[in-house]
């Protein structure tokens, strides 16, 4: 049988700095004083395995935070294909002034009930869509999977880009992938199992989990 190669997606620590304000990829500093969340997350990794985090400082910083609560990479790698959504104009102005920007560029049109703007929308200013996140997040799965086969893949990254791999291992629309919660430092895991067989060479094991963490 082929070997099983299991991702961790973890989202980063809670973003500080930018209260009432929309970061998307904007590089900004996270917390990570809650020391508990971190050794239980920490506990709840895999040990000996290849981590990836993203190009942005809020990944490198629940990184190296975990890490000081005990657990050791095997192997530590950056890849911005990783990273958070870019938004362009957007990103830096207040949650109220995006609203307008969302309804001026809708046009009396449909609006996304989940997210900031539908799956194939472009920020101004050099914003990405969902959809090109999902190109970039899918070739490095593709990517990392095959030059690592049968590892564990712990991944540091971010909301958009975990909802981006959902979408590429479950084939679903992108538009409907806008609806997966994921929060800070959850953990989702999707195995890429390779071979013969119906059914693809994805499936997803859990998402957006916290350990240690009520849901109630």
């Amino acid at each position: 049988m082929t070997d099983i190669t299991r991702w961790w997606w973890v989202r980063h620590a809670p973003v500080v700095g930018f209260d009432g304000r929309f970061y998307g990829g904007a590089d900004v500093d996270c917390d990570v004083s809650d020391t508990a969340s971190f050794e239980n997350l920490a506990g709840w990794l895999p040990k000996d395995a290849v981590w990836i985090t993203s190009h942005l400082k809020r990944a490198h910083e629940t990184a190296d935070a975990l890490i000081s609560a005990g657990i050791i990479p095997d192997e530590r790698l950056e890849d911005p294909d990783i990273g958070e959504q870019q938004y362009g104009e957007w990103e830096g102005i207040t949650y109220t002034e995006l609203a307008e920007r969302q309804l001026e560029a809708a046009n009396g049109g449909p609006w996304h009930k989940f997210w900031l703007a539908p799956a194939d929308h472009r920020a101004p200013g050099g914003g990405e869509s969902f959809v090109d996140v999902i190109d970039r997040v899918s070739s490095v799965m593709r990517r990392v999977s095959k030059t690592h086969e049968g590892r564990d893949i712990v991944a540091v990254s971010h909301g958009g880009a975990i909802r981006a791999a959902l979408a590429y291992t479950l084939e679903i629309d992108p538009d409907k992938a806008l609806c997966l919660s994921v929060e800070n430092l959850s953990t989702t895991r999707m195995d890429h199992i390779a071979g013969p067989g119906i059914g693809g060479d994805w499936r997803v094991v859990f998402v957006n989990v916290r350990p240690g963490h009520r849901t109630d």
